[in-house]
């Protein structure tokens, strides 16, 4: 029997561990999809946890919640949320990161990571790659809709997709506990 997964407030001295986890996550799914250029690089694991050290200690961040996911000590995933950069009408939050392991998917990791980044009061928006159904389903079973707005970003094709925020259930979100 698996051990539970874990969700937590992402904290600096985790930002090696983020960017590998990152790096592993984007590899696993986007092959075929992002040029190998650039998932190759030797440079990219060094450059995604500067971000990470920037995301977690920055003030331009200060709005911003970090999750990671563990199971026996070890990350399997990551989330980051916050302000719309720039602010977009019609939501207030945006799902910048949600990435776990292949190996982890079904866990409930994601659920859990989005939940913990992404407050059910608040309506929010991500951009997720086209195609990926996997996560397009996943992003639909909890309430994202295409809005019908399409990118490209580095070359990969993203849809944007949509929640509005939800009533209040009178239960406390675990959205508010994460930076």
């Amino acid at each position: 029997m698996a051990s539970p997964v874990t969700v937590r407030a992402a904290r600096v001295e985790d930002a090696a561990e983020m960017a590998r986890v990152l790096v592993r996550s984007w590899r696993e799914t986007y092959r075929g999809l992002m040029r190998d250029e650039v998932l190759d690089d030797p440079g990219l694991i060094a450059f995604r946890e500067r971000f990470w050290i920037a995301a977690l200690t920055d003030e331009r961040y200060r709005a911003s919640r970090a999750a990671v996911a563990e199971r026996d000590g070890e990350l399997i995933g990551v989330a980051l949320a916050g302000p719309p950069d720039p602010p977009e009408p019609g939501w207030t939050t945006h799902l910048y990161v949600l990435y776990v392991l292949a190996a982890e998917h079904g866990s409930g990791a994601g659920a859990a990571l989005l939940d913990a980044v992404v407050d059910a009061r608040e309506s929010a928006a991500l951009w997720v790659a086209d195609p990926n159904p996997r996560a397009q389903a996943f992003y639909r079973r909890h309430g994202f809709v295409a809005d019908g707005t399409v990118q490209v970003d580095d070359g990969v094709r993203e849809i944007r997709m949509v929640r509005r925020a939800r009533p209040e259930t009178g239960a406390s979100t675990p959205g508010s506990q994460a930076k």
